[in-house]
């Protein structure tokens, strides 16, 4: 996705985001974009995402987020499509993301997450029964 999609020009219509009357964002404006990416592709509540990003590598990377620094909380992440929707930009945006992928003939299915939590429990051998 990092060469598909034009991220600069993407950048661009986020630099302006944060004028003198906001305050500035903790955290990239492009990397909380790239959030909301991907939130709707893993249909992922502003808690559940907060939670994946800190503990996926792959959702990490892909925002540009080293494993030192701090992952955004849920309402960090709300207030950042909070303002996207005010300012008239996540439609247009999103429409952006998927004019790149159309062109390079990529279609995003929703994906899916899966945790599994194995712990190992040592168990004697049963005996065998008799008549068994």
């Amino acid at each position: 996705m990092h060469n598909i999609i034009n991220w600069g020009e993407i950048e661009q219509t986020l630099s302006n985001l944060y004028t003198s009357k906001t305050a500035a964002s903790a955290y990239p404006p492009i990397m909380m974009f790239k959030i909301l990416i991907l939130q709707a592709w893993y249909a992922l509540s502003d808690e559940a995402l907060e939670k994946q990003i800190a503990r996926d590598l792959m959702f990490r990377r892909f925002i540009d987020l080293s494993l030192s620094e701090a992952v955004p909380d849920h309402s960090t992440i709300w207030r950042f499509r909070q303002l996207l929707n005010t300012e008239n930009l996540l439609e247009a945006l999103l429409e952006q993301i998927n004019h790149h992928l159309e062109q390079n003939s990529i279609i995003v299915s929703l994906g899916s997450i899966n945790i599994i939590d194995v712990s190992v429990i040592e168990a004697k051998q049963s005996r065998k029964r008799k008549g068994r």
